[in-house]
């Protein structure tokens, strides 16, 4: 492959660089996820398009080729499970990503997390996990037996798409993150339907991840990233979409800030923050409203209510001594 022709297209600056077709950035991606593209190519490549910003049209095709090389979790439930990635972990917030997981799965609804296994600093979902007792899959059998017995799983990316997991890997060595950070939130790993929960902090990928569940019409729900992570922001909710069969649909607008602050954390360490969340499940310390709304979305798009009325209504009756109003 000549890859001087693809980084001479998307490397002319901002002003000159063109856009990938579909067809070209799936062979251009399918080749980085194999692992035969020369370091020195490779980190040009990832550099050019993140200085670029990927477009649509490259996202389409790059998910193909992650598509193709993902495997498939093999699942029946009478709901569509929920699939949460977590890529990021908590900086300056306490990551309540496990809560929202937790929380479904006590609604019934199977919920599988993917993501890695190191927060390279900051306070990864797998850790809140392993100090609530719920560890990482080691293979596709182990989450499909954990989902069955428990509803929740989490699988390392690994596990998952390996060529993805390798260039997500290549943060540490780069600085910065790559179109892998993006792509990997898209992946659905279950061979049936499923709802995958979307995030991204950043406007322009809000814009990427609207424009690709509309092109391919997929089924998932889209808000606005905390700490980086899939949970509803507890001071203030963001607007929360859906989308399926080619159409978006907003269930909730986005608000400002909650008139009264809940009761987070004083700490974002693993320990503090599972601690918490403990405390929130036994109803000791209210659930934020923003995290229930997302609940209701989750139950909707799963097939759990027939609409968002009805959704509404058995968050409110489940949690009744959990929720903050």
């Amino acid at each position: 492959m000549a890859y001087a022709f693809y980084i001479k297209e998307i490397g002319r600056g901002k002003e000159g660089a063109r856009d990938l077709s579909p067809d070209e950035a799936y062979h251009l991606f399918a080749a980085l996820l194999d692992g035969g593209v020369p370091e020195l190519e490779l980190g040009a490549i990832l550099m050019t398009l993140r200085m670029k910003c990927e477009a649509t049209s490259e996202i389409l095709g790059f998910q193909r080729a992650v598509d193709e090389r993902t495997q498939r979790l093999r699942f029946e439930s009478a709901v569509r499970p929920v699939v949460i990635p977590t890529y990021n972990g908590a900086r300056h917030a306490p990551n309540l990503l496990p809560l929202v997981a937790l929380l479904l799965t006590r609604l019934g609804i199977p919920v599988l997390i993917h993501g890695v296994l190191h927060g390279e600093g900051r306070v990864a979902t797998v850790y809140v996990l392993r100090e609530l007792g719920i560890m990482p899959s080691v293979s596709l059998a182990q989450a499909e037996a954990q989902l069955e017995t428990g509803g929740l799983a989490f699988l390392p990316t690994q596990a998952l798409v390996p060529g993805l997991a390798s260039l997500l890997a290549l943060r540490s060595r780069l600085g910065v993150r790559n179109a892998s950070h993006t792509l990997v939130k898209l992946v659905n790993p279950f061979c049936g339907d499923s709802v995958r929960m979307l995030s991204a902090s950043h406007p322009h990928y809000l814009g990427i991840l609207r424009d690709y569940m509309v092109s391919t019409g997929g089924r998932g729900l889209l808000l606005r990233a905390t700490e980086g992570e899939a949970f509803a922001n507890p001071k203030r909710r963001p607007r929360i979409d859906y989308f399926t069969d080619g159409r978006a649909e907003t269930l909730f607008e986005e608000e400002g800030p909650v008139a009264l602050l809940p009761n987070l954390p004083r700490g974002i360490d693993a320990a503090t923050s599972a601690a918490w969340i403990r405390r929130a499940l036994a109803g000791e310390v209210p659930v934020p409203l923003p995290i229930l709304h997302q609940l209701s979305c989750c139950l909707f798009a799963s097939g759990y209510s027939g609409d968002m009325h009805q959704a509404k209504a058995v968050v409110a009756v489940a949690t009744r001594g959990l929720s903050a109003a």
